[in-house]
C-alpha cells in the first residue's frame, strides 16, 4: 500500500535534490550563513550534508523550511 502524502510539500522530492538546490542558490557560504551548522563550512559537500543530515533530524528540519522558504512552497 502506496502512503500519499497531499499537504506534505516535499513529497516526491529527495534530501539529496533540497541540499543540491539550496548549494547552487545561495553557495555553501550562504548556506552556513543561513544555517549555521558545520558540514556547511567545514569541507563542504553534499555527500557530506547527506550523511549528516539524515542522522540530524533538527538540522534537516531547518534545511527542508529553507527550501521551502526560498522556493515558495507554501
Amino acid at each position: 500500500m502506496v502512503s500519499k502524502q497531499p499537504n506534505n510539500p516535499l513529497h516526491g522530492i529527495t534530501l539529496q535534490t533540497v541540499v543540491t538546490r539550496l548549494e547552487e542558490h545561495y553557495g555553501w557560504e550562504g548556506l552556513y550563513e543561513r544555517i549555521r551548522i558545520n558540514c556547511f563550512s567545514n569541507d563542504p559537500s553534499i555527500k557530506s550534508s547527506l550523511k549528516f543530515l539524515r542522522k540530524t533530524q533538527w538540522a534537516r528540519e531547518k534545511v527542508e523550511a529553507l527550501y521551502l522558504e526560498t522556493f515558495h512552497y507554501s
